[in-house]
């Protein structure tokens, strides 16, 4: 039988439940944020395999296409979701949750997550945005299911709550291409934990700590959260944008996998900040693929062929803009400065913007 403490014994198996957090975990039922239905499980027919999905350390998608139906065929664009486990603990381990702090949360999604901070924190200290009105609303039901009610608010998480404010903590459940200014005026004092990048790479942790209404911080992790809803990165199938057209050809001796590295990738996407790749392997076994650049409008196109052993590889573009080549220009100016970790690399927020520096907050190598 799977129980909610098999979803703890995991955890713990990871090491990733801290002392201050076990209660919680032990305590709240993630089925009660769980939908009966939701992509390949129905609790109905499969309880089981419905429940073994609902106690694992996975992530759980309950909403796609922002609740639009999907035509057979069309692509399926997760919208909404209960996170994993073990990265919500590592969200609340850097955002350093304490009793009695209050906390802002951005994007409510089921509830999960609001109901653990609601635990440990009380009800009183959680406020939560939700940017959808039928996810809130479910959101709702679920957490008084659970027996919490923090404030809850519909609109858009980039606003925060104003009338809730000050808060001593802000955290975000969307990946943001920048960091609010009203997140840093509600939160003046305190920390911001949210997810952070660009089209091209959006797979880190920013952490800022905030005085007196400036933030300065760091990026860490690995994850992969939806995108605040009003600044998406394009997303879809390669066959939706590539239509047999044919553009300019040339080759490099740059292996196309060692620019999507997470190092690299993570220095393009602050210049290129419009564009998504695919790795996409033959299905021969024969160990070749083909690395995709597209631009978020799909007005353009570069795919590099990669077969192993080779000493150069084939480059074909197309479009208005050269995407491999955006791409290289990045890729040796990284170079260039060494090959700096992600780790070496801090993020300024203040009433000018937001500005990701090398080492020091005076060497500034670009906005994002």
């Amino acid at each position: 039988m799977c129980t909610k403490e098999q979803l703890l014994r995991e955890l713990e198996g990871k090491g990733v439940v801290t002392p201050e957090w076990r209660d919680v975990v032990a305590s709240v039922d993630r089925a009660h944020f769980i939908p009966e239905v939701f992509e390949g499980h129905d609790r109905r027919t499969e309880p089981e395999r419905w429940k073994r999905a609902v106690y694992s350390d996975v992530p759980l998608v309950t909403q796609v296409n922002d609740g639009i139906p999907v035509e057979d065929g069309g692509f399926r664009l997760s919208t909404s979701s209960s996170s994993m486990p073990s990265v919500m603990l590592e969200m609340l381990d850097l955002l350093d949750v304490r009793e009695g702090r209050r906390v802002l949360e951005i994007g409510t999604g089921t509830g999960y997550h609001a109901a653990w901070l609601c635990h440990r924190l009380g009800d009183a200290n959680v406020t939560s945005v939700e940017i959808d009105a039928a996810v809130l609303s479910t959101a709702v039901g679920n957490l008084a299911k659970a027996g919490y009610h923090p404030a809850t608010v519909l609109g858009n998480g980039r606003d925060g709550h104003r009338r809730g404010a000050p808060y001593d903590r802000v955290i975000s459940t969307c990946t943001m291409r920048e960091v609010p200014q009203a997140w840093l005026e509600q939160c003046p004092d305190g920390r911001v934990v949210t997810p952070w990048g660009s089209s091209f790479f959006g797979g880190s942790f920013a952490t800022l700590d905030v005085v007196d209404g400036t933030a300065h911080g760091s990026f860490s992790g690995d994850p992969a959260f939806m995108w605040d809803r009003t600044q998406r990165a394009g997303a879809g199938r390669v066959r939706d944008f590539y239509r047999g057209e044919e553009g300019q050809k040339s080759t490099t001796d740059v292996e196309p996998q060692n620019v999507i590295q997470d190092d690299p990738a993570f220095f393009t996407a602050l210049s290129l900040t419009d564009a998504w790749y695919r790795w996409c392997e033959a299905e021969d076994s024969s160990g070749e693929a083909t690395l995709w650049f597209v631009t978020d409008d799909g007005s353009s196109w570069a795919a590099v062929e990669y077969a192993p052993g080779r000493a150069a590889y084939e480059v074909e573009q197309y479009g208005p803009r050269a995407l491999w080549d955006e791409v290289l220009v990045a890729f040796l100016r990284w170079h260039e400065l060494g090959k700096p970790e992600r780790s070496r690399f801090g993020l300024t927020v203040d009433g000018d913007g937001q500005r990701v520096w090398l080492d020091t907050p005076q060497n500034v190598v670009g906005p994002s």
